[in-house]
């Protein structure tokens, strides 16, 4: 496997299927921001999963399983088991296709044939069902307007 590092920020909001044999296609624009040939994929946050560099998993696996007193720590225990427990190297194919364990997918009821959103969020990407993510928009509208007001007001002095 090759060295796989971070270039670029990884951007965007594509909509894809699922096959029947659960491999979805990372777009193009992607893949070329990426070195390497595999990517991990795990559980996230807010009913999607997360798709990233093994480089970037690594940095996530140690800071949850070194975390002083990991082993005793209670949320960093759940952080482990809903997050590095479930995660799975997933190699491209050919054609920039990877295999989404079908266990991932269920726990976020991602289905063959329907229709998925893959989003570039910086260092890496997330998935989800669509019709999930619409809701999840909607649902937080209110916080995003919040989030952007708070931002408003700390950069105000920079532009």
């Amino acid at each position: 496997m090759n060295t796989v590092r971070s270039l670029v920020m990884l951007t965007g909001e594509f909509y894809n299927t699922i096959d029947d044999k659960g491999r979805i296609l990372i777009p193009s624009r992607l893949r070329s921001a990426m070195e390497g040939d595999a990517l991990y994929v795990t559980r996230g946050l807010e009913n999607c999963l997360w798709l990233m560099l093994p480089s970037d998993f690594e940095k996530l696996k140690n800071t949850i399983m070194n975390g002083p007193g990991a082993m005793f720590d209670r949320k960093l225990r759940i952080l482990q088991r809903g997050m590095i427990a479930p995660a799975q190297l997933c190699d491209f194919d050919k054609v920039g296709r990877i295999n989404i364990p079908q266990s991932l997918r269920e726990s976020v009821s991602l289905a063959a044939k329907e229709e998925s959103v893959l989003l570039g969020t910086g260092n890496y990407l997330e998935l989800w069902n669509r019709s999930a993510y619409e809701q999840y928009l909607h649902a937080s509208m209110d916080e995003f307007l919040d989030a952007a007001q708070s931002l408003s007001e700390m950069i105000r002095e920079d532009f």
